[in-house]
């Protein structure tokens, strides 16, 4: 590469990095997703996002240990190919890339469903195709451009779902009555009173971890930003140490204060559920404002989705596992053809939606989780790996090492494998497994039609000229 030729930039700071992975995480799965677990979970959703919050947290800090000690960018896909071998590599990047576009389409969708709210009557596909087109543009501007709108795009909803906390919690302590709702009672009995705390067994509890966990995608994010960090030695055990526990605490006060306001049996699947609550206690404009809020977290999440796509594709083709024009870098220092690439497979979204356009979103979650679950499992096999091949100096040496090892790292793996479990036990997940599994047996083939291959004419090569 010249000196001349475009090349990365370490343009993020750690607001930007902080906020990014909040905008990723705290989404379309908090906003709209929610609705769903709260169907299948009941009350004890709360319980479900306090046990995938402590997974997550640890697979984190797996990836922090390995981010801090060597921060390159396409991370963990660099990280599984490091330690564990060029195959799980392949897998591990590429399926990152495939979450992160199914993502995109669920987050697409419900946009779609968002602004039907306000134009009920127009087609969903329509808003799709708008968003497609402007967000493929956002991300072809450089990184300081991109972090910086993602830390107020982010920082808006932040706000909003803190200020609603506040306001839900007054509402509860101080016996406030809402807007004409008369019918309905708000109070902490709601949390028991319609058919308990497990109004459908542990086993409803259990089936909402796969929405809960799709909720949960895109916290990885900061391990990608490793390559365009500035001081990533500093910046990034502060934004995995705080992070995790924030998304966790708004996911949890912020469902425990919706349930004990507005029935949880009420809350349904049409729309956002922020929205239609604020909106069934007869709150219009604080309903309207939701939306917008809503909105925005969507505009916010696809976007972070795109960028993670680009960077861990970039990576990869670096090291020889994705073509070669995946590296090409615009004059902003921006993988401009996984951009171009995502926004065309986004467009599968708009006749998705016009197909689909009542079930879709569910389905999409349930694929995203299979393949964000294996990323996370590679993540902290990958960590596991790492540890094994250090000497004892270098484990002490370490700057940001996992804690409770190796007893959390193995709690963690053993929970993301019952995850895969719960996706094949329930009827409504399966067909996730299924093609989460077909994905992974398409990859294999890929592999070694590809990578193998091109291997071997490398190695023929070789010897052909030594001889």
């Amino acid at each position: 590469m010249s000196d001349n030729a475009p090349s990365m930039r370490r343009g993020l700071s750690a607001r930007h990095i902080r906020f990014m992975a909040l905008g990723s995480a705290i989404g379309t799965g908090l906003f709209y997703g929610s609705a769903s677990a709260i169907k299948l979970a009941g009350p004890s959703v709360l319980l479900a996002y306090i046990i995938g919050g402590m997974a997550i947290y640890m697979m984190m800090r797996a990836l922090g240990e390995m981010a801090v000690r060597n921060p390159v960018s396409g991370s963990f896909a660099h990280y599984a190919t490091q330690y564990l071998g060029s195959f799980p590599g392949f897998l591990t990047g590429w399926s990152y890339a495939f979450s992160m576009l199914v993502v995109c389409l669920a987050d697409v969708t419900a946009f779609g469903v968002y602004m039907s709210y306000w134009f009920p009557d127009t087609p969903r596909w329509i808003w799709v195709l708008g968003i497609v087109f402007f967000i493929g543009a956002l991300n072809l501007c450089s990184v300081k451009v991109f972090g910086e709108l993602e830390f107020w795009l982010s920082l808006l909803k932040v706000t909003a779902i803190a200020s609603m906390i506040v306001a839900g919690l007054a509402v509860l302590v101080f016996g406030i009555k809402l807007g004409s709702a008369s019918e309905v009672t708000s109070g902490l009995s709601n949390l028991w009173q319609h058919g308990g705390f497990f109004p459908n067994g542990v086993s409803g509890m259990i089936a909402s971890f796969a929405v809960v966990m799709f909720a949960f995608g895109g916290i990885e994010m900061i391990g990608i930003t490793a390559g365009e960090a500035k001081n990533p030695q500093q910046v990034l055990p502060r934004a995995i140490n705080s992070v995790p526990l924030r998304i966790l605490m708004f996911y949890v006060l912020t469902l425990f204060v919706l349930m004990a306001i507005y029935p949880w049996p009420k809350i349904g699947s049409e729309g956002s559920p922020f929205v239609q609550i604020f909106s069934g206690l007869g709150i219009g404009s604080a309903a309207t404002v939701l939306n917008i809020v809503v909105i925005s977290a969507a505009l916010s999440a696809i976007n972070s989705d795109i960028f993670a796509a680009g960077r861990i594709m970039y990576g990869m083709a670096q090291s020889g596992q994705a073509p070669a024009s995946f590296s090409r870098l615009s004059r902003f220092g921006v993988p401009w053809m996984t951009v171009i690439v995502m926004g065309t497979a986004l467009l599968l979204g708009v006749l998705l939606n016009y197909l689909f356009p009542d079930n879709l979103f569910m389905i999409l979650a349930s694929v995203v989780t299979f393949s964000i679950v294996w990323v996370w499992l590679m993540i902290l096999l990958s960590q596991v790996a790492m540890r094994r091949h250090m000497t004892r100096t270098e484990v002490e040496a370490l700057h940001f090492p996992v804690p409770f090892w190796p007893v959390g790292p193995a709690c963690a793996i053993v929970f993301m494998l019952f995850i895969f479990c719960v996706l094949g036990w329930y009827p409504e997940t399966r067909m996730a497994l299924y093609v989460g599994i077909g994905w992974l047996a398409l990859l294999s083939v890929g592999y070694k039609l590809w990578i193998v291959r091109q291997k071997g004419t490398l190695l023929e090569s070789f010897k052909l000229k030594r001889s």
